[in-house]
């Protein structure tokens, strides 16, 4: 949806943010889709990790910057994903918007997410059973944002259980109510690959930047939460 000039620029821009404020690891988001598609409450469609890296370029230099690890749907079966590492311009890439959502976590969470990114409990907390709308508070399906939320609570509680971490999450964690007309989720569910209700006993919830944010405002984990968008 942009020049690739634009993207390079906008992506420095979040790097260059998240550097002057002494970020080692930050929770990103970006929009990938029409905002106006989106349901009442969610303003982000996918959400990761931003990981201060040494960085080796294709002519071998090592350089500082960020290193972004995702949660992707395979293009080829969008109800399916895969944990993949890339880099700001690759995550800008295909936005409708050039906006980005920014969750710096105190300094003792960032040490320790830091610690379970890179453990084997980063690629055991994901389950590659996607749905766009997941239950936070089961194990049957996951998107991008409730793997974030998992490896935040693995972070907070020390922990790679994922019955303990769902049990926590349902204690303190309070997440986005899908607030769209019943009968398009059930349409959805049953012609789009990547919308399932199966993990939905009741309303369906589902995880989100914002409701991320709330929550480690809410326990002041959260040293700064912000916006960068373009200057246009």
């Amino acid at each position: 949806f942009f020049e690739p000039e634009k993207i390079i620029k906008f992506a420095k821009k979040v790097e260059k943010s998240l550097a002057a404020n002494g970020a080692r690891v930050a929770i990103i988001a970006r929009v990938g889709r029409d905002r106006k598609s989106l349901p009442e409450g969610v303003n982000f469609t996918h959400t990761a990790l931003a990981v201060y890296s040494k960085i080796t370029t294709t002519d071998g230099r090592t350089i500082p910057g960020y290193a972004i690890h995702n949660l992707y749907q395979r293009a080829d079966k969008p109800d399916v994903s895969d944990l993949i590492q890339d880099y700001p311009v690759d995550f800008f890439a295909g936005v409708q918007i050039l906006e980005a959502g920014i969750i710096i976590p105190s300094s003792e969470i960032q040490i320790r997410l830091l610690k379970v990114v890179g453990s084997d409990t980063y690629k055991k907390l994901h389950n590659p059973k996607y749905s766009v709308i997941a239950n936070p508070f089961t194990l049957d399906l996951q998107n991008c944002t409730e793997h974030t939320l998992d490896l935040l609570f693995a972070a907070i509680y020390e922990t790679n259980d994922i019955k303990q971490i769902k049990a926590n999450e349902k204690a303190y964690f309070e997440p986005q109510p899908v607030n769209v007309n019943p009968l398009k989720l059930i349409f959805g569910s049953l012609f789009v690959a990547d919308v399932a209700m199966s993990d939905h006993p009741g309303s369906p919830v589902t995880t989100t930047f914002t409701t991320i944010g709330k929550f480690l405002e809410k326990f002041k984990a959260a040293s700064k939460i912000y916006f960068i968008k373009d200057e246009g």
